[in-house]
């Protein structure tokens, strides 16, 4: 008999660590081959690790809740054959199959709790603006230290990095727990349910979300603007040819893939909106990655990545789209789709709102909220003078981050992003 060796698979570039989460088998349990073993998730992702090969769990080497380096060997399945050191071929073909399991279950099976100081806290500290070394995120869940909470520190690393220095002294300085100094001086008030209450855990998801929402708003200044668009042309021109793309592409052709395009193409003209804050620096973003915010089933919220979205022709677009919303709905985007966005879109319209105010994905500096089309009286001017007529109207809000972008800039991106709808070509064909 020979020892296969099952290791941790990279889930993407930035990602060096996964937590496992749930053992699917036990030593001594057969296995076949692409048999999924462990469950593990990042910040990003939740994922199932497949076993490349069949034979029996001989030993697992890490317990659920353990934080594993990528790389590292975490379990062996015993084979037919001679030693054959195939840890490096188990990564190889683990990263290629990543499994992604319901997010209901899932969520359901994932809770893992660290009391500290009498308070419970989270466990994951997930990677937000700039890196984490694992010592300095193993520090900031043994003292309690929300993702929120280590983005405020200031660290004198390279590139801004928190060293282990940085987080002790921080420590030292710290107010003590309940009043957290991302919260200001105002603490949480005591809540006291009522007979009838229900009262849920947050998913795993639900957690890192809140984390990262709240950070962000703590991190960005926000400002919103909104501006009122005739989209009456475009409804017009796509159902004139909706039917005939799904015929013969057998894509739906939905507004998003339109908005995507005119989205790039309005950054292209403001690139600063394209951009991201390194302490006192502002990075021009090059490459042009649309983020659209897709609702899972739980009800939680996952934002796949369109990449160089400007280069893509509206064809192309509409097939992404469709794609990664399929995949979201399914929960089965790979870690590197859901990475490496520059700007984010968001469709309150999907839901019947007319607007909203977003927050904004850090590290980017601006969100876009897209509304519902609506049928409307609205003013016309005609050369025969003003006239009311009915349109399709849809209101879009820019949230930005008022440290980098002012108003007059979020101003004339949503100015041009207005042109551009407003003007579209009718005679195009896709």
């Amino acid at each position: 008999m020979a020892n296969f060796q099952i290791v941790m698979p990279k889930l993407g570039e930035s990602i060096i660590e996964a937590t496992i989460t749930k053992w699917l088998k036990s030593p001594g349990d057969t296995i076949e081959e692409d048999d999924a073993i462990v469950e593990i998730a990042t910040d990003k992702v939740d994922s199932e690790i497949p076993s490349p090969v069949e034979g029996t769990l001989k030993e697992i080497l890490f317990q659920e809740g353990d934080v594993v380096e990528v790389g590292k060997v975490i379990a062996i399945v015993e084979i037919e054959g001679e030693d054959s050191g195939a840890g490096e071929d188990s990564a190889a073909v683990a990263e290629k199959k990543p499994k992604t399991p319901d997010p209901v279950k899932a969520s359901a099976d994932k809770e893992e709790k660290v009391v500290s100081k009498g308070t419970e806290v989270k466990e994951e500290i997930a990677e937000a603006s700039r890196f984490y070394s694992p010592l300095v995120k193993n520090i900031a869940r043994k003292e309690g230290i929300s993702m929120a909470e280590l983005e405020s520190i200031k660290g004198t690393g390279k590139e801004e990095r928190v060293t282990k220095k940085d987080i002790l002294d921080y420590m030292k300085s710290r107010p003590a727990v309940g009043t957290p100094a991302t919260a200001g001086s105002t603490a949480t008030p005591p809540l006291v349910s009522a007979a009838g209450d229900e009262i849920i855990e947050m998913s795993r998801m639900r957690k890192l979300i809140a984390d990262h929402m709240v950070m962000s708003k703590q991190v960005s200044p926000h400002v919103t603007s909104f501006i009122e668009v005739d989209m009456t042309n475009i409804v017009n021109w796509r159902n004139k040819v909706k039917g005939m793309v799904l015929e013969r592409e057998g894509e739906k052709l939905t507004f998003t893939p339109i908005l995507i395009e005119a989205t790039a193409q309005a950054i292209k003209d403001y690139p600063r909106i394209n951009a991201s804050v390194d302490g006192t620096k502002i990075i021009i973003r090059k490459a042009i990655n649309i983020g659209m915010a897709a609702a899972l089933p739980d009800g939680n919220l996952i934002v796949p990545v369109i990449r160089n979205a400007d280069q893509k022709s509206l064809l192309g677009l509409a097939k992404d789209v469709n794609d990664l919303a399929n995949r979201s709905r399914a929960n089965n985007l790979l870690p590197d789709e859901i990475q490496g966005g520059t700007f984010t879109t968001t469709n309150f319209g999907s839901f019947g709102s007319i607007t909203g105010t977003p927050i904004i994905n850090q590290p980017q500096v601006a969100i876009l909220g897209i509304g519902a089309i609506r049928k409307k009286p609205v003013v016309i001017e005609t050369p025969q003078g003003d006239m009311i007529g009915i349109r399709h109207m849809m209101i879009l809000s820019l949230a930005y981050d008022h440290r980098v972008v002012d108003g007059a800039l979020g101003g004339m991106y949503l100015k041009r992003l207005a042109e551009l709808l407003e003007n579209f070509d009718t005679n195009r064909n896709i």
